[in-house]
């Protein structure tokens, strides 16, 4: 057999396909290579100020977020499986990363993040891409809200130039802290926070020719500039910027270093992958497409390694840069490789100048950042809406902003499939087919089903038979008078059946034999049937069709015993 003529390989193949590749062999026309070339420009010169400032606001120098946004970013156009996602640093990464740089320093940072990148990797191999598209919405909501509360509380030092040495890195104890130095505000740093905050906010309202958060650098920084006010700056912190790349370096990961950093590097994997599919998922829905997840997760990873390699910090998929570069045009790869590209030579030309950035300006950029983050109009709706979402929502919220990221997902995740089975074994319900003395049914009625026999009961089963609800139907069952020598269990809406589920029917037939009654199951659906055969007590005896066929073998039987008794 020829190998490129079977579907499952090129199927394989095609998954693990680059879009870039793909977009290559199926051409790309003059047209839109050119809206991709200006869309990449903008998005560049979107992400200038981000980078800087997620970098900034990760406890890391601001250098390294502009070659995360060009490795990362290069990487992930040029290898991704989304037509239009821009890859780079992100405001969710900055609570992670600053908790790791804070307990591990820099080099701690640079090797988790070197190996989230093949864990990253590694599930996208595994196509855990799908999986990771079932995480619930209102867990997905909770956490990214409570990263944006973390984010504002870590810029209000900043956005209003509070004179405070240290600022802890607890929620509780860094308000606390915060509220008790609010008497040495400073107002010139506050107005350029605040300026920059409205110009982020709302220029886009008067003009699209430059972005709101590069019009708030280049303002802030000139009047700092000309009027020399005494703000502190970028360069006041940090010292001058690189304005170049350092040469890759490869990290030797040790047993040891690998149980140490384990858990920050499964952080950055977990994070980095529901964000990229997030964004791509979005992206896809503004430009009609499909992406495809396993190869982005693969590019996700991919990029992830590099950045650590030149020095960089985690790359991931980012929402509001992607939304950007389609409203602006881009449909193909290539406008994130301009990107890229564009942000290096920004760097390489221009990187001294971002010295003189006030500290204040991207700390209202980044106040803007958190508040677009936040889904405040779902949050507000699951208030008044159910109150399991609200509660998966409100404890995954609480437990990233007091505790941590990682946690609250891992709680949020287990909160939420315990509500999840609840809400199955809710509606999973077992009832009498025919209601006594009323002769009403619970599903469609029957003739036969009216007009049947009184020794034979017949019970509906309806919903998933899993274990969270499996324990009801044999206590109903054990209910039964003695009346009753046939029990029919009509299984036509069962859906599936699990491990206890298949236990719970083994017991209630041995039981029903015990009792001296004949048990038959009808209307089971193929997968349901399919897994039933696999367990040596279901006998073809106990498999009838349809209502019809235990009446036939009823009387079949009861014609044999008249029979052997005459």
């Amino acid at each position: 057999m020829n190998p490129s003529s079977d579907p499952s390989r090129n199927s394989i193949m095609g998954e693990f396909m680059p879009k870039f590749f793909s977009l290559l062999k199926e051409g790309i026309s003059k047209e839109q290579l050119r809206k991709d070339i200006l869309a990449g420009l903008i998005v560049g010169v979107v992400a200038l100020p981000l980078a800087i400032a997620f970098a900034i606001a990760s406890g890391v120098s601001p250098e390294k977020g502009l070659i995360t946004a060009i490795i990362g970013g290069l990487v992930v156009s040029l290898f991704g499986g989304s037509r239009v996602q821009i890859g780079g640093p992100t405001g969710a990464f900055i609570i992670i990363v600053f908790g790791i740089v804070q307990k591990y320093g820099i080099e701690g940072l640079t090797v988790a993040t070197f190996m989230a990148g093949f864990l990253i990797m590694l599930m996208g191999f595994l196509r855990a891409g799908q999986l990771l598209k079932y995480f619930p919405h209102t867990l997905v909501v909770g956490f990214t809200a409570g990263i944006a509360v973390v984010i504002f509380s870590t810029q209000v030092k900043d956005l209003f130039g509070l004179d405070i040495a240290d600022v802890p890195a607890d929620f509780v104890e860094k308000w606390v802290v915060l509220v008790t130095n609010l008497s040495t505000i400073d107002p010139v740093a506050t107005t350029l926070g605040i300026v920059s905050m409205v110009l982020s906010l709302y220029l886009s309202r008067f003009t699209k020719v430059i972005p709101g958060p590069l019009a708030a650098i280049l303002i802030c920084t000139a009047a700092v500039y000309f009027l020399d006010l005494p703000v502190e700056t970028i360069g006041s912190r940090f010292g001058a910027i690189s304005a170049s790349i350092p040469m890759p370096e490869f990290h030797f990961v040790d047993m040891a270093t690998m149980r140490e950093l384990i858990q920050p590097a499964i952080a950055i994997a977990l994070l980095g992958g529901i964000e990229s599919l997030l964004s791509a998922v979005v992206a896809d829905g503004m430009i009609g497409g499909r992406h495809r997840s396993n190869m982005e997760l693969v590019a996700q990873g991919g990029a992830n390694v590099l950045s650590s390699m030149f020095g960089g910090i985690p790359v991931t998929g980012a929402i509001a840069r992607t939304a950007t570069n389609v409203k602006n045009g881009g449909r193909t790869p290539i406008s994130g490789i301009v990107h890229a590209l564009t942000l290096l030579v920004i760097m390489l030309v221009a990187a001294p100048l971002a010295g003189l950035v006030p500290m204040a300006c991207l700390a209202g950029i980044l106040v803007v950042v958190a508040y677009n983050m936040g889904e405040w109009s779902y949050f507000r709706n699951a208030i008044k809406g159910n109150r399991y979402d609200l509660a998966v929502l409100l404890v995954t919220f609480g437990i990233t902003v007091l505790f941590d990221l990682v946690l609250a997902i891992e709680v949020g995740m287990v909160l939420a499939a315990f509500i999840f089975m609840k809400r199955m074994a809710d509606v999973t319900d077992l009832q009498p087919a025919i209601s006594e003395g009323s002769g009403s049914t619970t599903r469609e009625v029957s003739e036969e089903l009216k007009h049947l026999p009184k020794d034979i009961q017949v019970f509906e089963i309806t919903g998933p038979l899993f274990f969270g609800a499996a324990l009801r139907f044999q206590q109903v069952l054990a209910e039964m008078n003695d009346k009753h020598r046939v029990v029919v269990l009509r299984m036509k809406y069962v859906p599936l059946i699990d491990a206890t589920g298949i236990k719970r029917l083994e017991d209630i037939v041995k039981g029903m034999h015990a009792r001296k009654r004949t048990v038959y199951l009808t209307g089971i659906t193929p997968p349901v049937l399919h897994e039933l055969e696999q367990h040596a007590w279901f006998t073809p005896e106990l498999h009838a069709e349809d209502l019809a066929e235990v009446l036939r073998r009823r009387n079949v039987a009861a014609e044999s015993k008249k029979g052997s008794s005459t």
